[in-house]
């Protein structure tokens, strides 16, 4: 069986899809999957490859609409849908549920008896438009209120014909594993403080207080970042953490493609994060992370299956609180994941 799925963007809708993979997969042994992702988040799928996907079709729609009339952004067109015909589906899946990505999935080849499925109706917090439904052969109804992973593992369920697994594999884990590569300390806390959202940040104080905190424990604290206002941040962080704690320093890494800030991510301690892509990518590698909310969203993105602040049992915790939470309880947080480590029968 050859699938295709279309998730285009962004990063944590992106993460939130990896888990349809492995419950293809586990469904339909000897599947062949292909996915089709906005270019600057391929990386992430890079990791897949031979232990998941078959194929990583990159495209940059959101440029080339930018410039759709220049004879450069044609040519480019063309050859990714050169690229993208290339083999015939068994299952085209659009997983996204926007005009975009209705669109590439009506441009996909099916095979004699292969079929394109899309949502049918939009759920609670979700972007939604009608072409989606209307370019496919099976428009499947998903309940309205209901978490973004399990979101697009229902679709793909109903679409294919399996009864979902119990189990929840993003297939990161797993297949960094395997690469049996690591750089990080293994006493390393990441921080995840940017966001494409400002009102989804959380204070410097409060991350500096924290920081602290961490930094009496023996924890190192690294800052990544993905812009040059995230690296100012960052340099901020490290200029009042690093040294106040002996034995300890705050490291700034360096901006990284997804694939190698994947890795760098994977042998830590934990992550302590906002909102974001990022954050979403530490709960699929399934590290010990707090995730700090502005927003009372965290049923729909937060960790999937993970446990609400003041309650026991969760090595992944989200917390909420406005108009942001406080140090104190985050770090409670943090406290209670650490006792999920250190007891696994207590955590979910």
């Amino acid at each position: 069986m050859k699938i295709l799925l279309v998730k285009l963007s962004s990063l944590g809708d992106v993460v939130h899809t990896l888990p349809v993979v492995q419950d293809i997969l586990a469904a339909h042994p000897g599947a062949q999957i292909d996915w089709v992702v906005e270019k600057s988040f391929a990386p992430l799928l890079m990791p897949l490859l031979g232990t998941g996907l078959r194929r990583v079709i990159p495209c940059e729609i959101r440029r080339w609409r930018k410039s759709f009339w220049t004879a450069a952004t044609r040519a480019e067109w063309c050859a990714f849908k050169q690229e993208l015909q290339a083999e015939a589906y068994d299952a085209v899946i659009d997983l996204q549920g926007l005009t975009k990505s209705a669109v590439v999935a009506r441009l996909a080849r099916l095979s004699a008896s292969g079929r394109r499925y899309a949502l049918a109706n939009q759920t609670e917090g979700s972007g939604y438009e009608a072409p989606t439904r209307w370019l496919a052969d099976v428009a499947i109804p998903i309940q309205p209120h209901i978490h973004a992973v399990q979101r697009s593992r229902e679709l793909c369920a109903r679409a294919l014909g399996y009864t979902l697994p119990p189990a929840l594999d993003y297939g990161l884990k797993a297949a960094l594993a395997q690469e049996g590569r690591a750089s990080s300390a293994p006493e390393t806390i990441a921080f995840v403080h940017g966001t494409s959202r400002a009102d989804k940040q959380w204070p410097l104080e409060n991350w500096v207080s924290l920081g602290r905190q961490l930094n009496a424990l023996g924890y190192h604290i690294a800052l990544p970042h993905g812009n040059a206002e995230e690296l100012v941040v960052s340099q901020l962080l490290a200029a009042a953490l690093d040294g106040k704690n002996p034995g300890t320093q705050a490291v700034v890494w360096p901006r990284l493609p997804l694939d190698a800030l994947t890795r760098e991510l994977a042998p830590c301690a934990g992550v302590i994060g906002v909102d974001s892509g990022l954050s979403h990518i530490a709960v699929a590698l399934d590290l010990p992370h707090v995730q700090i909310y502005n927003f009372d969203t965290a049923w729909r993105t937060g960790p999937a299956g993970a446990v609400q602040a003041g309650h026991e049992g969760g090595r992944q915790i989200s917390v909420y609180a406005q108009p942001t939470p406080s140090v104190r309880a985050v770090w409670d947080a943090w406290l209670s994941c650490q006792s999920a480590v250190a007891d696994p029968g207590t955590a979910l």
